[in-house]
């Protein structure tokens, strides 16, 4: 199913901060957040039409760019969402990016938003790596103790070939290391020996176990 109807399935609790991605802007869905007294921090889409009621003062070293309070304008959004919503914008300058976020917080500072978001990345990235580190080629099942049991082996695993690695101070990388062991793993071979380099062998002298068809 498509990522913004989990917020169908979200349990909201009042007071609670959920922060995600411009994806899941869906007004209608964000509105449920409201009404259960819970916050909640995305991106804006470019096209977002709407109307500026006040704007705040901010300090532009900062990164912020403005603090806005508005009201959507089009015929359908203005209907699922008929309360006003605050706009921020913020320059990261490490990232070079500038980001624009919906909140129907009011009380919170602008820059706290945006750290909000920020930390936020931080799980991006985590999932992220485990996309590129961890051996999940697929869930083997889909309730919540499943996911998690699958994916803590799979990190467990990544932490031992890392102790691995540095025990023996073996020069491959980890996903090299990963490899090897999947194709011994039920091989007798000491694991010194499997990650070591393989010898190669010299052309020129020949083999004590081949025949010599010609003297």
């Amino acid at each position: 199913m498509h990522d913004v109807t989990v917020l169908d399935y979200l349990p909201l609790e009042p007071g609670a901060f959920y922060v995600m991605d411009r994806g899941y802007v869906d007004f209608r869905r964000l509105y449920r957040f409201t009404l259960a007294n819970s916050f909640f921090v995305t991106r804006s889409k470019r096209n977002l039409d709407f109307t500026r009621r006040t704007r705040r003062l901010v300090d532009s070293t900062t990164g912020l760019r403005c603090d806005q309070t508005i009201v959507l304008r089009g015929p359908k959004s203005s209907r699922l969402y008929p309360e006003p919503l605050r706009r921020i914008a913020f320059y990261d300058s490490e990232s070079q990016r500038r980001f624009v976020f919906l909140t129907n917080n009011f009380a919170l500072p602008a820059l706290t938003i945006a750290q909000l978001y920020k930390c936020r990345w931080q799980v991006e990235l985590f999932f992220k790596w485990i996309k590129q580190h961890l051996r999940i080629k697929a869930f083997y099942g889909t309730t919540v103790n499943a996911v998690k049991t699958q994916v803590w082996i799979a990190i467990s695993v990544y932490v031992l070939v890392a102790i691995v690695k540095k025990e023996l101070r073996v020069e491959k990388s980890l996903n090299d290391i990963l490899q090897i062991l999947s194709l011994t793993l039920f091989e007798k071979t000491p694991i010194f020996e499997a990650l070591a380099a393989p010898k190669i062998q010299d052309s020129s002298s020949p083999s004590p176990n081949q025949l010599t068809l010609f003297d």
